[in-house]
């Protein structure tokens, strides 16, 4: 007999982001999503400029992008951990950072912790961000 189970996952990949390999952008299980570590990777595949507060801003613009394709909103992260690669320089930009985040996601934050680390994956990334987000309704 065949298996005929449906499958209780979604892939999510939007095609504004670069194209993934050996991993998904997001993945919506029920009404969780799972989206992936973003570095602030643009179109092209490379690290925007500018620093700490730039690459923040990209990032983040690449987990909402794909949490909007998941039919979320930033309202609906529910835990959010960045991967830092120099805590004290994303300490000494927190209020700009700050303003980004309210700018683009809003007052209520979710669960956070944020952990430094040697590197990431793109040598030239100074952040990585991972999320969860729970979309009511589903």
């Amino acid at each position: 007999m065949a298996d005929q189970r449906v499958s209780p996952r979604k892939i999510i990949n939007p095609a504004s982001l670069p194209k993934p390999s050996g991993f998904s952008h997001g993945v919506v299980a029920g009404n969780t999503v799972y989206l992936a570590g973003q570095t602030a990777l643009d179109q092209d595949m490379e690290i925007v400029p500018g620093g700490i507060v730039e690459q923040f801003r990209q990032a983040f613009s690449n987990v909402l992008t794909t949490l909007e394709e998941a039919g979320g909103q930033p309202e609906d992260l529910v835990n959010v951990t960045l991967f830092l690669t120099d805590v004290d320089d994303y300490l000494a930009h927190g209020k700009e950072i700050g303003r980004i985040w309210r700018d683009m996601a809003g007052t209520d934050y979710p669960a956070m912790a944020g952990i430094g680390i040697n590197r990431l994956w793109q040598k030239e990334a100074l952040i990585e961000i991972q999320a969860v987000a729970v979309m009511p309704g589903r």
